[in-house]
């Protein structure tokens, strides 16, 4: 379960998140939803500890993840996974090597490896794809490489934020298929996205944030 309680976030004189408090319980499927600056982002980085709130808990399975020290920050490595909004790829490295070096990072054996990244591959249709690097996939399969990482390391927490930014609406859609089957396989799903269409039709819970706020 996720929990977070009564935090704050502030750059400057900016509260980017206000006093927010919500839970997520396991295998749930939530969107966090508000126009640009509502505080989704921010709040994703909190989570994952990319960011420190300035009050406030967050709880990953019992744990205070404000707290963790460095040398503990793999903990969080290992129950989420991310989406970034930007993707994070290394232009240099392969499809099958940019999912590879998730499993680097949560230091998993390599001679383990093999399995973990031709099932995601397979999960994102991505497998005949392997041996191309980003700068030749488009943008839908961009997007999808950067899932297959986020699953690879196997996390109970699948955090995605804009997934569907610049995508079209048939490419969208297969996004939040593959999301929706992640779900249904057991995960929890965060999704931040401002795609009220999506939104919609996905019939998921909604949290909606504004001016860092959660409003009703």
């Amino acid at each position: 379960m996720l929990q977070i309680k009564n935090v704050t976030k502030t750059f400057g004189s900016i509260k980017a998140v206000d006093q927010v408090s919500f839970e997520v319980k396991d295998k749930e499927f939530v969107f966090l939803t508000g126009p640009s600056g509502a505080g989704k982002t921010t709040l994703l980085r909190l989570i994952i500890g990319d960011l420190k709130p300035n009050d406030g808990q967050i709880y990953i399975d019992g744990k205070d993840v404000a707290k963790l020290s460095y040398k503990e920050l793999p903990f969080i490595r290992r129950q989420v996974g991310v989406v970034f909004q930007d993707f994070k790829l290394f232009p240099e490295k392969t499809v099958e090597e940019n999912v590879q070096i998730a499993l680097a990072v949560i230091g998993l054996a390599e001679d383990k490896w093999g399995e973990r990244v031709k099932h995601v591959l397979e999960e994102t249709n991505l497998i005949e794809r392997k041996s191309l690097f980003p700068s030749q996939l488009s943008g839908g399969e961009l997007q999808r490489l950067a899932m297959a990482r986020a699953l690879v390391v196997e996390p109970k927490i699948v955090l995605a934020d804009e997934p569907t930014g610049n995508l079209d609406w048939e490419t969208a859609g297969h996004i939040m298929a593959i999301l929706e089957r992640v779900n249904n396989e057991g995960k929890t799903v965060i999704v931040a996205s401002h795609h009220q269409a999506i939104i919609e039709k996905m019939n998921k819970r909604i949290i909606r944030l504004k001016s860092g706020k959660i409003i009703k």
